[in-house]
């Protein structure tokens, strides 16, 4: 059988002891002796050692079907038995089960890898218990463990503000909480992939000393060249903090409206009535109205004619608004009594009167349409006219013949007024 070593010693002389050969160096010499050992074998030998290689792999093949169907019922009864509602962008579930199935892979095809170079007569653990095996299994453990450290934290920090924020009574209290997710699990799982990069490039012989000190430098020079993307990051930081905005919101930034369904590291996400999604970094976000922090309010603007009874209007503004109060459905999101102001102004067609509603945050909309159903027919059963657009056409004038002139005069025709084709009469 072939025995591989570890280092190429045996040439070298007894004064370059001292000095480790590199890994790419170690691997050549491998490589080049288990080839020397492959060409020496008969035809017979060689076809054997095939089809044992070729069973090895079958099995291997089957072994991850297997897998792949125990590991697919294991996900499929952990997501039933998750009753932990998160949003649907931080719904992480199917990357980490990835992630893991990559790792099982891996590991199943490795394992064939070494029965396989076993099967040739090839010793792998020798080599592998040697300086260079012993290198390349620590890097592999690296990237494995990053990996793993990256994806349970992200799913720890997940599990973690989704049980602080489904136990706060506070429903703004939890929205916050969750808006603090992205975030967190960002700056973490950040920092462990810088770990685990410096920790990579140590085993591979980089100093890292060195490197700190010029990523230092070269930090500084980035820091100024991205401002705007540290800009975006603190800007955030402190929306969550100060409570401004959480995700569930209702908000308008500059020309856009929406509700509030993500906050990342540098952008928020803002998803408006007819699905379209509006993205702002925050350092744009420099102005928000939130239309849903502690409490909402509906203001109505009942334009009337000018010949109803005003008070007799007012009245039953106030009448409907009551009734709404005491609905068992309406009722509990009419959070203070409801506030006829009075006539806001006369306007050209009719007189302006003013009322608002407040409610609990986003059920502004739901109260304020019933009520403008409910007031247009109070004002239809009152009697109280509401004013539409009326249209004066004047038809052409009747040519007449002014006779011994030779020409012709037009007599103006009388004005008749039409309603237009949409308004309908007044009740």
């Amino acid at each position: 059988m072939f025995q591989s070593n570890a280092a190429p010693a045996e040439a070298a002389p007894a004064a370059a002891d001292a000095v480790q050969p590199s890994l790419a160096e170690q691997l050549t010499v491998f490589g080049r002796n288990a080839w020397r050992h492959l060409t020496q074998l008969d035809p017979g030998e060689a076809g054997l050692n095939f089809l044992v290689s070729a069973a090895v792999i079958l099995g291997a093949l089957g072994l991850l079907w297997i897998l792949r169907r125990v590991f697919d019922r294991w996900i499929g009864r952990f997501s039933d038995s998750c009753q932990v509602e998160v949003a649907e962008e931080d719904r992480r579930t199917p990357r980490a089960a990835g992630v893991t199935w990559a790792l099982m892979r891996l590991f199943v095809l490795g394992a064939a890898l070494l029965l396989v170079v076993s099967v040739w007569g090839i010793d792998p653990w020798a080599w592998i218990s040697g300086e260079a095996g012993a290198r390349l299994v620590r890097l592999a453990l690296i990237l494995v463990l990053v990996t793993a450290l990256v994806e349970v934290a992200g799913f720890v920090i997940r599990r973690f503000i989704e049980g602080v924020a489904s136990r706060s009574r506070d429903a703004r209290r939890a929205n916050q909480i969750r808006s603090l997710g992205p975030l967190l699990t960002g700056s973490l799982q950040g920092v462990l992939l810088v770990v685990g990069l410096l920790t990579f490039l140590s085993e591979l012989g980089v100093q890292v000393g060195p490197l700190l000190a010029s990523a230092g430098v070269v930090g500084l020079a980035v820091g100024f060249g991205a401002q705007t993307i540290v800009k975006d990051f603190l800007t955030g930081v402190f929306l969550i903090a100060e409570d401004a905005v959480s995700v569930g919101d209702n908000v308008r930034i500059g020309d856009a409206s929406g509700t509030v369904e993500a906050m990342t590291l540098r952008t928020i996400r803002l998803r408006n009535m007819n699905g379209t999604l509006h993205i702002f970094p925050y350092s744009e976000a420099q102005v928000i109205h939130n239309r849903t922090k502690a409490f909402s309010s509906y203001l109505f603007d009942l334009q009337i004619a000018y010949d109803a009874d005003i008070d007799e209007a007012l009245g039953v503004m106030t009448r409907v608004g009551e009734e709404m109060r005491a609905d068992p459905e309406f009722g509990p999101m009419i959070t203070r009594p409801f506030e006829v102001m009075g006539v806001d102004k006369l306007a050209d067609s009719g007189v302006v009167l003013k009322a608002r509603v407040t409610t609990t945050p986003k059920d502004q909309w739901k109260v304020g349409r019933e009520y403008n159903r409910r007031i247009k027919l109070a004002f239809d059963r009152a009697g109280i006219g509401i004013p539409f657009p009326t249209v004066q056409l004047v038809a052409p004038a009747e040519p007449i013949r002014i006779a011994g002139e030779g020409r012709e005069a037009r007599r103006p025709a009388e004005p008749r007024s039409f309603d237009s084709p949409d308004a309908r009469p007044q009740s």
